[in-house]
């Protein structure tokens, strides 16, 4: 394993997390009620996901090929990968289209009416699936030579430290663009739903249109 691959890694992690930097800037725009605790699970999660999509990605193709051969595994490695970005596309524009109708919903309410957005654990963890999801493609990258048997362990736990860093980042900024806004929770819901929409537009582009 060299620096250069290392290097690699570095970069597929913070391209990776993105997706997971988006979101969480739209929590934090979003959630009224985010503490450190809360941020931390948040950026934890979003960084497990990320970790743990591409391991899965990367012992499935293992697998495959241990049972069928290498080509076998490669083709499957294609399949999979077309599969789980239109996958995270339909997750993510349901989640921003969701996001979008309930925030022009709550503007059209009288004022005490109107409900704030709180965290939600089960929340998280659906957000953090749909924002990783493609990454599991991203085993089929770490398969095809970045990474072996041994070395995709480390590889992962930098993928992991990196989304977690970044996903922090992320709540952060939702946080002090909210005060700029000063409590408009509705407009920030709606920012938010237009985040996660283009978010899915773009999983598809970049697919497709690798830069």
């Amino acid at each position: 394993m060299t620096w250069n691959i290392i290097l690699s890694i570095i970069f597929l992690g913070i391209g990776l997390s993105m997706d997971a930097f988006s979101v969480a800037l739209t929590d934090g725009l979003t959630y009224t009620d985010i503490n450190k605790r809360k941020a931390f699970f948040i950026a934890g999660t979003f960084g497990v996901m990320q970790a743990l999509m591409p391991l899965t990605g990367f012992w499935l193709v293992e697998l495959i090929e241990t049972i069928a051969g290498n080509v076998a595994g490669e083709k499957a490695g294609d399949i999979a990968s077309l599969v789980v970005v239109w996958l995270a596309f339909v997750l993510l524009l349901y989640l921003g289209i969701k996001m979008l109708v309930e925030s022009i919903k709550e503007m059209k309410k009288p004022l005490e009416e109107k409900c704030e957005r709180k965290f939600s654990i089960k929340e998280v963890l659906f957000y953090g699936f749909a924002t990783a999801v493609d990454a599991l493609a991203a085993g089929v990258a770490l398969h095809a030579g970045l990474s072996s048997t041994t070395t995709v362990w480390l590889h992962v736990s930098i993928i992991l430290c990196l989304t977690f860093i970044i996903s922090l980042i992320g709540l952060f900024l939702g946080k002090q663009i909210m005060r700029l806004l000063k409590g408009k929770y509705e407009i920030a819901g709606i920012v938010g739903g237009i985040i996660l929409i283009l978010l899915a537009v773009w999983v598809v582009v970049s697919h497709y249109l690798p830069l």
